[in-house]
């Protein structure tokens, strides 16, 4: 793609004390192959030294700007405060958090496909997630899936493609006109967003790795891991996206099958003696879906779990042992 033919893609990284990795993050976007492209850093309140670094560079290059928050907000708030800043000029809108860095192709390979498919309005690619690849799982001859399609995809339980925030390019009309993008009470709003807007548009996918993905303790990956945020996430997205998608038989047996996964995890949870933000956590997230925890339900999978400890006294033991082990 010539320079001259090139969209403006607007560059996105919220950020709250990024200083450790913010360079590496900052230096792969200036070293991407794809030339035009505004970059707006948005600084929650950093304590450290983001903001000097983040100035450092705007004032050597002038496609680089600051947005300094008047207070500190959530991550979700600061996401949807660094969309706030896509330029009413930019095409295309990609967020790269400051904890990850782009491959300098990235840019470049992203937007050709989304020009070459104008119904596309979301382009993932592989990503490198620590030390291991991820978001494999599309058949090699498929760059674009319809809306529909990719959205019974992930419903029905095939591989997850859409990744991370830092891993997806968004054509930028379609993030301005969502108002506010990410619902700021959901842990895993990027997928539910991806959802939303895949209910009118199609998405596309590079087959190549064109990300990097930092795994680090104290991160919202590492929130999320801790309390399994995952497994309630799957029964919302099925409770809000899954009747258009899906037909009622399909519906009803994914809902099953994820609810049963929940309650199994919530028995061990139970028996663990998991502390009660854990546990506050797990009813607030069910109550606010409108799927409110089964004290019953529960209960039934706790005698369940009893009943197969006592019949097998060697699992019992593993999994006691593990369980003595792992870090609170």
């Amino acid at each position: 793609m010539k320079v001259e033919s090139q969209p403006l893609v607007t560059v996105l990284t919220p950020v709250y004390n990024g200083v450790e990795f913010l360079q590496e993050c900052i230096e792969s976007v200036l070293g991407q192959s794809y030339h035009n492209w505004e970059y707006c850093i948005v600084n929650n309140c950093s304590t450290d030294r983001t903001l000097e670094v983040a100035q450092a560079y705007a004032t050597k290059d002038k496609r680089i700007r600051i947005c300094n928050n008047s207070e500190f907000v959530s991550s979700g708030r600061n996401g949807n405060i660094a969309f706030q800043q896509v330029s009413p000029n930019s095409k295309y809108c990609k967020v790269v958090h400051a904890d990850d860095w782009l491959f300098p192709e990235c840019l470049m390979k992203m937007v050709e496909l989304a020009e070459v498919h104008p119904t596309v309005a979301i382009v993932g690619a592989y990503g490198l997630v620590g030390d291991f690849v991820s978001w494999d799982g599309l058949p090699y001859t498929k760059s674009v899936m319809s809306g529909r399609d990719i959205s019974r995809w992930i419903l029905l339980g095939k591989p997850y493609v859409f990744g991370n925030p830092t891993s997806l390019l968004l054509r930028a009309d379609v993030v301005r006109a969502s108002g506010q993008f990410y619902n700021e009470s959901n842990n895993h709003r990027d997928s539910e967003a991806c959802l939303r807007i895949l209910r009118n548009w199609d998405f596309g996918f590079v087959h190549q790795v064109l990300t990097y993905n930092r795994l680090r303790e104290g991160s919202e990956r590492s929130f999320s891991k801790r309390y399994n945020t995952y497994l309630p996430n799957y029964v919302d997205r099925l409770l809000q996206f899954g009747p258009a998608v899906l037909s009622q038989d399909e519906l009803q047996s994914r809902l099953k099958h994820h609810l049963d996964v929940y309650y199994e995890y919530l028995a061990s949870s139970l028996l663990g003696l998991r502390d009660k933000e854990f546990w506050d956590f797990h009813k607030d997230k069910m109550k606010q879906i409108g799927h409110p925890l089964s004290l019953t339900r529960l209960l039934a999978a706790v005698c369940s779990q009893v009943m197969e400890y006592l019949c097998n006294p060697k699992r019992t033991a593993e999994s006691l042992m593990k369980r003595s082990s792992r870090p609170r």
